[in-house]
């Protein structure tokens, strides 16, 4: 469960006269999600979800992920809106958090998804990358190479309690990709978190992309090597090719990889294998027993990680080169 901060209904209704959003009727807390507290309001109008920003989160980030809905939106992508104030803010504050109010999107996530659905993934991360290349703020990948160093190192002490040799291989795995972190890729805006729970389908049909709170600059093929971790394999750990394919085709269909691109993937996953294993080996270590978090197992991964050290051509992913 991740809902941080309570509210009370009389806080809530002083905040909801501040836009123009009806009357409450009823809220609750949204149990998904790490990074923020979520609850999803009824009132005389529309649905909405609130968004109390946590303090792992950035305020001086904000601007860039409200006004990056917005921007997509624009572009025909489909996400939730920031609805704006009376005052024509997007922010505002709740218990002593800053506070937005987001347009409710139907549809739910799929615990089981299968290559249709991974293809429509890929065409709508494509589009995402598309819709975003004019958006003007830039935001960097806090959690890049460096990023990595610094959160690896506030674990790194403890790692051999979760397996041994672990420090060793983590510490040799930072140094490889320092050495060989592709350069001169094709980079934009990308969401650097699509995973399952943030993609939402109406039957087998996607109706949208939600949690832009990890949204970055950053390798748009970075972006797709998320994608491939997050959608591509089995709950048992092996990778699922067809799967993969269907996703890379979905990709190319709309936005083409260059050969750069396809070459630099098994990098790009073991990195993006990487930065995953870490933000849950940080949190495993730390969050203490008993919070209302549930701690995912880094070796999840790290399996990942280790799968994409053996590739040896991209092909082996199920593209066709």
């Amino acid at each position: 469960m991740a809902v941080y901060t309570d509210i009370n209904e009389v806080d809530l209704k002083d905040f909801l006269s501040q836009y123009d959003a009806g009357e409450l009727l009823s809220y609750k807390g949204i149990a998904e999600g790490v990074e923020n507290t979520n609850f999803l309001l009824h009132t005389t109008k529309d649905p909405l979800i609130l968004t109390l920003y946590e303090k792992r989160v950035d305020r001086n980030d904000l601007p860039f992920f409200l006004g990056l809905m917005e921007h997509l939106a624009s572009r025909g992508l489909t996400c939730p809106l920031p609805l704006p104030r009376k005052d024509g803010e997007l922010l505002g504050e709740l218990s002593e958090r800053p506070a937005a109010l987001i347009s409710f999107l139907e549809g739910m996530w799929l615990r089981k998804p299968e290559a249709r659905h991974c293809r429509e993934v890929g065409a709508a991360l494509a589009a995402m990358h598309l819709a975003g290349a004019d958006f003007a703020l830039k935001r960097p990948n806090a959690l890049s190479l460096e990023g990595w160093k610094v959160l690896w190192e506030k674990s790194a002490a403890r790692a051999d309690e979760v397996e041994k040799g672990l420090e060793a291989e983590i510490r040799e795995e930072l140094d490889f990709l320092a050495a060989h972190w592709p350069k001169d890729l094709p980079a934009g805006v990308i969401h650097a978190d699509l995973f399952q729970d943030n993609v939402f389908f109406l039957g087998d049909t996607l109706s949208g992309l939600i949690d832009f709170y990890f949204a970055c600059n950053d390798l748009l093929a970075y972006d797709v090597s998320i994608c491939l971790n997050a959608w591509c394999f089995e709950k048992t750990g092996e990778y699922n090719a067809t799967k993969g394919m269907a996703l890379l085709e979905g990709y190319r269909s709309v936005r083409p990889l260059s050969d750069a691109e396809l070459a630099a993937l098994p990098i790009l996953a073991r990195g993006s294998a990487l930065r995953f294993f870490l933000t849950r080996l940080y949190d495993w270590l730390t969050t203490p027993e008993g919070a209302l978090v549930v701690k995912k197992d880094p070796l999840e991964y790290l399996g990942k990680l280790r799968f994409h050290r053996a590739i040896v051509s991209p092909g082996e992913y199920g593209i066709e080169l």
